[in-house]
């Protein structure tokens, strides 16, 4: 490790330079390089060193890089003379070549560890009789790193202190290899705080995985207001937003007690700050919203009627909170258009437009674009489900609204979770829309190929006519022209 220079010592420690100026660099040849302190230090067992001196014709051969010396020159010791007559010759036997049988930088620095020869600073330990002095160098002594969860930490913050980049390194990658769910926020936390960026990343990606366990670990509750907004505002996470809410709440109660305040909704609304309005309400059902939040007290009467209102009515008034799905996947946005060609006048009486389709690979679907008004800027009540054909069972859907411009372009329409599709699997895609006519696609095509810009990787989808009640839309015309979705 690295000695802290020449004042107070790190934890408790205090430390007394054996110098004035500063230590000599670390090298070869450093042992000439000490300057004289008032009186030779105490040897080893078996071993005797000699003070420093322009009169010591050993000491001046190994600071001249001469015989002997194992490596280059180094500074002579303050108030030499020239020619060694400051003081009069020295009589002493020659310093002894400690380096001679040290042949790697690595083993010198090794026998210079807890060693009086080139000390350039004491820690001071303990008081009274049971003191010890404790010899110190102001650099590291090897490339040997001996880390260990409890001391990781501490030694990071050295490192980071000291400017030593290879220590810095370990560390990092120590605790890249250890990050688990269970400490994923503790380390986001130092992370952040050590300005790590590539190690934050790391445990950002493992939280989006994990977020369940990762909010319940007892770090979670630890973490600093900065990091919890980080966190909050990803659209990665993998969690019913209800759950979040009350992994929020929790945080919110430990975070009044630290600031000793009064555990009650007031206070713990104000500890949550911005925080509070990165919680998505609008993403959970209306049985979620009433059982937590609008009971919790937290949020105030007017946020409470206004969501019921989103919950409850349609066209549904805007509201504070973010209504953007968390879609816990990585990668890019990708989506297909199976209509070739656009036309005018598609009427709705309470019919669902359907169409059957399967894709070769695993795909999750995160919406639909869907054509809107021929009469100008009009506003559609819509009701989007995916059902797995075979067993018709709803595996997505949404209530919702959108908002069009009159123009031919598709309109998002998004499910509030992302919906799983397996390979080879039929599924029917719905959409139950309530408003004026509007545009429908001709010219459909039965099969249709998104190839990745960057993999290369191709997604086939294949659409099918479903049987039954579905408003005329087919493989050749209709409506859900449009399928959003992550590979």
């Amino acid at each position: 490790m690295a000695a802290g220079g020449s004042g107070g010592g790190p934890g408790g420690l205090s430390s007394s330079s054996s110098s004035s100026g500063p230590p000599p660099p670390p090298g070869n040849g450093a042992a000439a390089a000490a300057a004289c302190t008032n009186g030779p230090p105490a040897s080893p067992p078996g071993l005797t060193y000699n003070q420093c001196g322009a009169g010591n014709p050993a000491a001046a051969a190994a600071a001249a890089g001469g015989p002997g010396s194992g490596g280059s020159a180094a500074a002579a010791p303050a108030g030499a003379a020239p020619g060694g007559a400051a003081g009069g010759p020295l009589q002493r036997e020659p310093v002894y070549n400690w380096q001679a049988t040290k042949p790697t930088v690595q083993e010198r620095f090794a026998f210079l560890f807890n060693n009086e020869v080139l000390s350039d600073v004491h820690f001071l330990v303990g008081k009274g009789r049971g003191s010890q002095r404790i010899p110190a160098h102001r650099f590291l002594y090897s490339d040997e790193v001996q880390i260990g969860p409890e001391t990781v930490m501490t030694t990071l913050y050295t490192a980071k202190k000291y400017a030593v980049p290879a220590l810095e390194a370990h560390c990092v990658e120590f605790l890249k290899k250890n990050l688990r769910a269970d400490n994923a926020f503790m380390l986001l936390t130092q992370a952040r705080l050590f300005d790590e960026p590539q190690l934050a990343s790391l445990c950002l990606e493992n939280i989006d995985k994990n977020t369940s366990d990762a909010i319940n670990a007892e770090g979670f509750t630890d973490i600093d207001l900065d990091t919890l907004v980080a966190v909050l505002e990803r659209d990665t996470l993998g969690i019913r937003e209800v759950r979040l809410f009350n992994a929020v709440v929790r945080w919110s109660e430990a975070e009044c007690q630290r600031q000793q305040l009064q555990v009650i909704p007031e206070n713990k609304r104000k500890v949550l700050g911005k925080a509070l309005s990165l919680i998505r309400f609008p993403l959970m059902t209306i049985e979620e919203f009433a059982a937590g939040p609008a009971q919790s007290g937290i949020l105030t009467d007017r946020e409470v009627v206004s969501l019921f209102l989103h919950f409850t009515v349609n066209p549904k008034p805007r509201v504070e909170f973010i209504d953007r799905p968390r879609c816990c996947l990585r990668g890019k946005e990708c989506s297909i258009n199976r209509f070739q060609q656009v036309e005018s006048r598609w009427g709705y009486s309470g019919t669902s437009d359907r169409i059957r389709f399967s894709v070769n690979k695993r795909i999750f679907v995160v919406g639909f674009g869907l054509y809107g008004s021929i009469h100008g800027p009009t506003d559609y009540q819509v009701n989007i489900q995916i059902i797995h054909t075979d067993s018709n069972t709803v595996l997505g859907q949404n209530d919702t609204g959108f908002s069009c411009d009159g123009s031919s372009s598709t309109f998002r329409v998004m499910f509030k979770e992302p919906v799983e599709i397996l390979p080879n699997v039929s599924y029917t895609a719905c959409a139950t829309l309530k408003g004026p006519d509007s545009h429908y696609g001709t010219k459909g095509l039965r099969k249709v190929i998104h190839e990745s810009p960057t993999t290369g990787a191709k997604t086939c989808f294949t659409f099918c006519y479903a049987a039954g009640n579905n408003n005329g839309t087919s493989v050749e015309d209709g409506q859900i022209p449009e399928i959003i979705f992550y590979t």
